[in-house]
C-alpha cells in the first residue's frame, strides 16, 4: 500500500514518469468522504461540480469513474496527490461506457500501466476499440465533441475485464466492490457496493443529483433507455441495502430511501408527460417545451432566484432535449413490439 498524505507532492510527465516540475491537485478537487473513499471533481468541460470520480484508496486502490479525456490530467494530479502513483492504482472501473463517465479510460490506463480496466461486457469492446463510439458521439455532438468529452483512447483488450450481471473487484485485506447489473439508462450500466463503506456508486442509473439544492433529474438518453428497466434496477439498488448513494454527478447522498424513490418518481414523470406529447403528434422540440413546462416548479436550481450558473452547468448532463429524445425513442420501440 504506497504513503498517501492528503497534502503529498507528486511529480509526472505525460508518460507518468517524474520530472522536475512539481504538481500538486486542487485541494477544492478533492473531498473525503470516509473510509478512505474520495471524492474527484473530474471538472468536466471546466465546470465545476456535475461530473465525479472516486478514489477508494485500500490496500488494491481503486478508481470508480474516470470522467471524460479531458479530466484524465485533473485526475491523474488529485491520485498524485492522495499518494497513489503511476505503479500504485490496481483497478479502474466505470459504472458504463458513456464519455463523460468513461471518456478517459484509454489515457489513465496508459498513465497507470499496472491497473486492471473493468466494465460491463457489453460496453467492454467499445474500451479497446472506441471507433464506433466516438464516430456515434462525433453525429451526436458535432464540434462540441472536442470540448465536452475529448477523445477516448484504445485501452489494451488485455487488460480490460468484462463483467457481467455480477462481478467482484479485490480492493485487498477482505474489502471488495461488486458490480450488480443495472440496465435502463444505458444497457452496459453496472452499480457498484463497496462491502466496508455500503456506498452504492450508482452512475446515471438513479439520475442526476445537483447537491447546491438538493434537486433530482432523470437521464433517459437515447438509445437505450427504457423504463420498466429503469425502474427495476432502482428496486434492486435498493435491495442491496446500502449506506450511502454516490451518485457520478453529483456526489454523496445520505437518504437513501427517498433518493431512490425520488427517482422512480421523477421518471413516471418525464415518461407521463413525454407520452401525453408523443400521444399529440408533437415533435422533439414541442414535446420538450411541454415537458420542461410540467417540471420547471419541480427543481429549485431552475427556480427565478437560483444561480443562473447551475441551469447552465447542469444542462450538460440532465439537459430536457436528450431525456425526451430518450424517452420518445423508448415509446417509438415498444409501439413498435
Amino acid at each position: 500500500m504506497p504513503a498517501h498524505p492528503q497534502n503529498q507532492l507528486a511529480t509526472w510527465n505525460d508518460s507518468g514518469m517524474d520530472e522536475d516540475a512539481r504538481i500538486v491537485a486542487d485541494p477544492e478537487v478533492i473531498t473525503p468522504l470516509g473510509h478512505e473513499v474520495f471524492q474527484i471533481d473530474t471538472q468536466m468541460a471546466g465546470y465545476h461540480g456535475i461530473t465525479a470520480g472516486y478514489l477508494i484508496r485500500s490496500e488494491h486502490p481503486c478508481l470508480v469513474e474516470t470522467g471524460t479525456a479531458s479530466s484524465a490530467p485533473v485526475v491523474r494530479n488529485a491520485l498524485a496527490a492522495l499518494g497513489i502513483g503511476p505503479s500504485d492504482l490496481a483497478t479502474v472501473v466505470v459504472t458504463h461506457i458513456h464519455l463523460d463517465h468513461a471518456g478517459g479510460v484509454g489515457d489513465i490506463a496508459r498513465m497507470y500501466p499496472d491497473a486492471e480496466v473493468v466494465a460491463h461486457e457489453l460496453g467492454a469492446r467499445h474500451l479497446a476499440d472506441p471507433s464506433r463510439l466516438m464516430a456515434s458521439a462525433r453525429q451526436v455532438y458535432g464540434d462540441k465533441l472536442d470540448l465536452l468529452f475529448g477523445t477516448l483512447a484504445p485501452t489494451p483488450a488485455e487488460r480490460i475485464r468484462a463483467v457481467d450481471t455480477v462481478g467482484v473487484i479485490d480492493l485487498g485485506a477482505g474489502r471488495k466492490l461488486e458490480s450488480h447489473y443495472s440496465p435502463g439508462h444505458a444497457k452496459h450500466h453496472v452499480g457498484l457496493l463497496d462491502s466496508v463503506s455500503g456506498d452504492l456508486y450508482v452512475g446515471d442509473a438513479a439520475g442526476v443529483y445537483i447537491p447546491e439544492t438538493g434537486d433530482q433529474r432523470p437521464a433517459t438518453p437515447p438509445p437505450d433507455f427504457d423504463l420498466g428497466t429503469a425502474i427495476a434496477s432502482l428496486r434492486a439498488f435498493a435491495a442491496l441495502a446500502p449506506v450511502r448513494l454516490l451518485f457520478s454527478h453529483y456526489g454523496p447522498v445520505d437518504a437513501v430511501a427517498d433518493a431512490l424513490e425520488k427517482s422512480a418518481a421523477e421518471l413516471h414523470v418525464w415518461v407521463e408527460e413525454t407520452r401525453r406529447a408523443h400521444r399529440f403528434g408533437l415533435d422533439l422540440d414541442h414535446a420538450v417545451a411541454m415537458v420542461a413546462g410540467r417540471t420547471q416548479d419541480r427543481y429549485a436550481y431552475l427556480a427565478p432566484d437560483a444561480d443562473p450558473e447551475l441551469a447552465d452547468k447542469y444542462a450538460i448532463v440532465a439537459g430536457a432535449t436528450a431525456n425526451v429524445a430518450g424517452i420518445i425513442h423508448w415509446l417509438n420501440k415498444s409501439a413498435a413490439k
